[in-house]
């Protein structure tokens, strides 16, 4: 069976929404709305991409925690494939408290750093190498260079979140293994040092063909053959939460890379499913239906950009054991 695989913590969102504005030191609000959901990273990435249909592997980090339990819970009502990379003591999901106001969100986090065992590295190479596609972290390099070496077909799209640390220097191995990195314009213009999208993509092209960096509401640049492109938003968007949309996006292109479409299409499917999940609270509670994603997808072709049309969809060959 072809699938995708992803490795990476689970996260709990607690959302806080309906707050006019932030409580000042000392001081106490409450907000309309509250809701626990699953967060972010290769967890919500697995999870859309199920719900289009995509057979999906996630390894990750579950405890005997209250917030474990609930995070295995919604993922097995997925039915998603998973390991279960954790076995010590406390709470391995990452705990966020998410307070959401007009004009933006601000977060308060818990992680317990913690290592993984050999034989569990052993056993989580055996499952990612039959993948045909694989959703990187920076966590896990040697094991994505073994997989790489052993099956040059597999295709390595790396994702990062925000880092106050992020440079070349960091993340170059990560770079030059990869097909694809899908950073945001501030996560790109952060690791090349550089002060707009268009030059970070420019470094950024050093390692890639096809340079991908996403724009938020103005969409996303493709650089290709040393010629900057913007690939339109999902028009008339109503943003109410941004806080998975960049997992939204990665999904939408993963599916698109799934099934061999040209590199414009999948952007044009991350922008759909990032565009849909900004429309409601939390990273999962609004991933388009297959059929909506290819319709939605017409109307962003339709903005007078030179696109390709629509290929019969291949998924991309199994790679050899």
């Amino acid at each position: 069976m072809k699938y995708v695989a992803g490795a990476g913590v689970t996260s709990c969102d607690l959302l806080y929404s309906g707050i006019s504005a932030l409580p000042k030191e000392g001081e106490e609000v409450y907000s309309s709305g509250f809701e626990m959901k699953l967060g972010g990273g290769a967890t919500a990435v697995m999870i859309h991409l199920a719900r289009l249909g995509i057979p999906t592997f996630l390894a990750t980090y579950l405890g005997k925690d209250i917030f474990s339990g609930f995070a295995k819970k919604e993922i097995e009502k997925e039915g998603i494939q998973y390991q279960n990379l954790f076995s010590g003591k406390g709470i391995p999901v990452n705990i966020t408290s998410a307070m959401i106001t007009p004009g933006d969100r601000t977060f308060v986090s818990y992680r317990k750093e913690f290592c993984m065992p050999d034989a569990l590295k052993d056993t989580l190479r055996q499952e990612m190498k039959r993948a045909v596609i694989i959703r990187m972290n920076p966590d896990l390099y040697t094991m994505y260079k073994e997989i790489k070496m052993e099956n040059p077909n597999v295709i390595l799209v790396m994702d990062t979140g925000w880092n106050d640390g992020m440079s070349l220097e960091m993340y170059s191995k990560y770079l030059q293994l990869a097909d694809y990195f899908t950073p945001n314009c501030k996560e790109a213009m952060k690791i090349t040092g550089k002060d707009t999208p268009q030059e970070a993509a420019e470094v950024l092209s050093q390692y890639f063909e096809k340079t991908i960096i996403k724009l938020g509401e103005q969409g996303c640049l493709l650089r290709e053959n040393g010629i900057n492109e913007i690939i339109p938003p999902l028009p008339r968007i109503h943003a109410v939460d941004a806080t998975g949309a960049g997992d939204a996006f990665i999904s939408g292109f993963l599916y698109g890379l799934y099934y061999n479409y040209p590199i414009r299409e999948c952007i044009i499917f991350g922008n759909v499913i990032g565009g849909k999940c900004v429309e409601k609270v939390g990273c999962l509670s609004n991933t388009p239906t297959e059929k909506e994603l290819l319709e939605l997808a017409q109307s962003i072709r339709a903005a007078n950009v030179p696109l390709p049309m629509m290929m019969e969809r291949t998924a991309v060959k199994s790679p050899p054991f």
